[in-house]
């Protein structure tokens, strides 16, 4: 497999996945760790034995590790909680103010901050996440499309506010957890400024959205001003978007690259304010070449931890 996926296989630890070495990380001590690794296992439905089977630990050590007689070694650590789909880094210390951890949960909710040596069962269910609702809002957006061609062509909403309100939360929800999966590839192939730019996305959406709800009770003055600011905004962002993807080329291969050009069309098309009507039609293959960048990079993450647990 080509490209940087989760960096370095360094060494395959007791179960097979990726151990790095050098990853810093917080630890417990006994008991309180032994307690907790039993609580998520528990909190999973697992028997000792069931967990065994999945991280290929003796029962006797994982017993003896819930029961706080041994402090394991960081690897055997990482497995276990590997095994429970659980990143270490969720475990805040003890002493953490209330806004480091709420700032700490915030990076885990948008994935800006992930242990990229978790298990690919952990990576491949967040990415098939990403491309579904990524078809969710690749269907969504024809219907948010004729709405807002009633609005602003004939001046009345399409089936009224219980049309409109629900395709606009469909459309908020969908994107943020298709957006979201790209933050996941920004990780995994240590694509800084796709991390950036598809959080702004997020959070640019996520105002134009609320913006468009509010709007639909107080038509406000300012509207057409609002459209100019947002095709400029988006248009600027979206050329650095494209530049991004075409990054992704290397690992998940040309679709990178034409869901890149394509973004930075559209985005060009944007900024002239008067020709923005074309960069939503040129936006329809960026975003279709987009779920399949993630369906492509959730098989190469397949691939790669099955390669590993055969040698």
């Amino acid at each position: 497999m080509t490209g940087k996926l989760q960096g370095k296989y360094l060494d395959k630890g007791e179960s097979g996945r990726k151990i790095v070495p050098d990853l810093k990380f917080n630890t417990m001590k006994q008991p309180e760790l032994g307690k907790r690794i039993s609580e998520l296992r528990k909190g999973k439905g697992l028997t000792q034995e069931e967990l065994v089977e999945k991280c290929n630990i003796s029962v006797r050590t994982i017993q003896r590790i819930e029961n706080g007689e041994v402090m394991p070694r960081s690897y055997t650590i990482k497995t276990i909680l590997a095994a429970l789909d659980y990143d270490l880094n969720m475990i805040p210390e003890e002493n953490a103010p209330l806004l480091d951890k709420m700032v700490t949960g915030i990076k885990r909710f948008f994935l800006l901050d992930i242990d990229t040596s978790l298990s690919s069962d952990f990576l491949v269910k967040h990415l098939n996440m990403a491309w579904i609702w990524g078809l969710l809002f690749f269907m969504a957006g024809f219907l948010e499309s004729a709405a807002e061609y009633f609005r602003y062509q004939e001046d009345r909403i399409l089936f009224g506010n219980y049309f409109y309100i629900p395709v606009k939360i469909i459309v908020l929800v969908s994107y943020f957890f298709f957006q979201r999966g790209f933050i996941l590839l920004g990780n995994l192939f240590h694509n800084y400024l796709l991390k950036i730019i598809s959080l702004l996305l997020i959070c640019g959406n996520t105002f134009v959205v609320l913006y468009d709800i509010a709007s639909a009770f107080y038509w406000p003055v300012e509207r057409d001003f609002m459209l100019g600011a947002e095709a400029l905004t988006f248009g600027g962002i979206g050329i650095i978007y494209g530049i991004s993807l075409n990054k992704l080329a290397k690992p998940v291969g040309r679709v990178a690259t034409w869901a890149g050009v394509f973004e930075i069309i559209a985005a060009c098309f944007f900024l002239t304010i008067i020709f923005g009507f074309a960069g939503f039609i040129i936006l329809i293959p960026a975003e279709l070449f987009e779920i399949i960048i993630l369906y492509k990079a959730c098989e190469l993450v397949k691939t790669k931890q099955s390669n590993l647990s055969l040698t």
